[in-house]
């Protein structure tokens, strides 16, 4: 793991470290932030102004077969888990056990879970007017926020990707990049920095809105978990937000008219 100090403890490899980071990002969500911004790109070269354009989370790989429909959908859950487990097998390696290095254990359940709801609800509100206001200004797609099927299954797969979508960003873009690049030498201010803007990054496909919301709420939850040292609130915090969008846009759309 690197040279061993005169008391004996390993020293840390930056550079072995940084070079992790690049990797592990490149094969998460730092390769999604590129590809976000390659489209956002084709998006505002388009003759279609960025308002009249639509991004689709969730969207339905078969539609016409169900069950198919279904397989897809877990399997792309299952293999979104992946570099979730390569981060934590990374931490477990130098700062075990990973799990409670950065707060994503079951150490505290009520506190992750309320203090998640509160999380939520702060920034859930304001995060509507954000995308309302976007859409006004013209500086963001039409997010349906669901594109499956009516299907028994619809629900509990939009639960489950959200959870996935929780669980994957808050503990690379939080809990391991965080502690990585405070070993690598980096302050604070620019591990935030860097973290909000990837985070917003990997949104840019949504439009510039989705870039300045998600910016701002990567900046919250680097400063909570600076503060509390826990990625089990912000996972919680991010699995209702996404839940109470995926979900009730699948309920609410098909009845309504302005979504």
């Amino acid at each position: 793991m690197g040279v061993v100090t005169e008391q004996g403890a390993p020293a840390i490899d930056r550079t072995r470290l940084g070079l992790e980071v690049v990797i592990v990002l490149g094969l998460s969500l730092g390769q999604s932030a590129v590809y976000a911004v390659l489209r956002i790109i084709e998006r505002l070269t388009r003759n279609v102004p960025l308002a009249q354009q639509t991004s689709t989370l969730n969207a339905s790989v078969t539609p016409d077969r169900p069950w198919l429909d279904l397989t897809y959908q877990l399997v792309g859950i299952a293999f979104g888990l992946m570099p979730v487990l390569l981060a934590l097998y990374l931490l477990n390696l130098t700062d075990p056990p990973a799990g409670r290095t950065i707060g994503f254990d079951l150490q505290r359940p009520r506190f992750d879970v309320g203090f998640g709801a509160l999380i939520a609800l702060c920034i859930g509100i304001p995060g509507l007017g954000l995308y309302a206001l976007a859409r006004v200004i013209g500086i963001n797609t039409d997010v349906q926020a669901s594109g499956l099927a009516d299907n028994w299954w619809t629900v509990p797969v939009l639960i489950l990707s959200a959870v996935e979508n929780a669980v994957l960003e808050e503990v690379v873009m939080i809990g391991y990049l965080f502690t990585r690049l405070r070993q690598v030498g980096w302050n604070v201010i620019a591990i935030i920095a860097l973290s909000a803007v990837v985070r917003g990054s990997y949104h840019l496909y949504q439009g510039i809105g989705g870039f300045i919301g998600n910016m701002i709420m990567g900046v919250i939850f680097g400063l909570i978990y600076l503060r509390w040292k826990r990625v089990g609130p912000l996972v919680v915090a991010h699995t209702l937000l996404d839940i109470t969008a995926f979900v009730g846009y699948a309920l609410i759309a098909p009845h309504v008219d302005w979504l």
